[in-house]
Parts: structure tokens; C-alpha cells; sequence
């Protein structure tokens, strides 16, 4: 089954594909790579999940917050290439958290992210490699910021 089959499957409507928000552009191609910027957890109102996980959010709510960004991203990867089905391979992840001293779970957070993608693509092409760190801050003190390189069809 195809990911925008199983989107459907899963009653999963994506959102809109956020814009970048200074001078960058949200994904470029080369040859059969997509690297995708690093996205945050844009929610449906255009709001974004802030705070710092193990302060002001906790390890659920962040997990979440990551789902969310998986969500932002699969987005931007449709509206540039049409279709999700063209995604061979999720090839890496890079998730960052902005976390309190102290808390240290930050690849059960990014796992929001990754269980998302083995969800939509299926193990074979959704399982990637992946870094998950902690950071002491991010843009606009958003929760999770995740980046993400796809293979693509040429």
C-alpha cells in the first residue's frame, strides 16, 4: 500500500505546507535526494507548540509536538512532489528539543516523528537513521524542531 493510501487508511489530513519564516526555502532537490529544512510544530490555527520539555511541557506532550512537526513535513514533501508515493526511502532524521537541564529523553520525543513516518510509509521505507539532541534553546521557543532527508523517484 502506498502512503497516500495509507493516509487515507489512517483518516490523516495533512495540514498545509508551513512557509519558511526568514531567508531559507522549506526543501530543495538534488538528483534523487530532497533535504527537507528543519520544521517546527506548526498547529492548525498557524500557532506553534512552545516551551521546553521537563519544564513547561511534559515527555507526552512533546512526543506529540514532534508527530506534529512529522506531519508539517510530510506536507511540505507532498507539495513539492505531488504525491507522497514518490518517496523511496526516509533516509535521516534530525530532530532537536528544547529541553530543561536535566531532561535527557529527548529520542522518546523524536519518536513522535519517527513512529509517524513507519506509520504512513511502512517499515521498509519509513525507517530511517536519525540523531535526536537536546538543545538549550530554539527559534521562537518552539518544543521540537525536526529535519528531514528523503530518496526520491527520478
Amino acid at each position: 500500500m502506498g502512503a497516500e493510501a495509507r493516509l487515507r487508511e489512517l483518516a490523516i489530513d495533512l495540514p498545509v505546507a508551513p512557509a519558511a519564516r526568514a531567508n531559507y526555502v522549506s526543501c530543495v532537490r538534488t538528483g534523487s535526494l530532497l533535504y527537507l529544512a528543519g520544521h517546527g510544530p506548526y498547529q492548525s490555527d498557524g500557532s506553534m507548540v512552545l516551551g521546553k520539555v521537563g519544564a513547561t511541557l511534559d515527555e507526552s506532550a512533546a512526543y506529540d509536538a514532534a508527530r506534529l512537526v512529522g506531519f508539517n513535513l510530510l506536507a511540505t514533501v507532498r507539495q513539492n512532489l505531488g504525491s507522497l508515493d514518490e518517496v523511496t526511502k526516509v533516509v535521516k532524521l534530525l530532530g532537536m528539543v528544547n529541553v530543561a537541564p536535566g531532561f535527557n529523553a529527548v529520542p522518546a520525543v523524536i519518536d513522535g516523528c519517527s513512529d509517524l513516518l513507519i506509520d504512513v510509509f511502512g517499515r521498509d521505507i519509513g525507517a530511517h537513521a536519525r540523531s535526536a539532541v537536546g538543545m538549550a534553546e530554539l527559534p521562537f521557543d518552539i518544543a521540537v524542531e525536526i529535519e528531514m532527508i528523503c530518496e526520491v523517484a527520478t
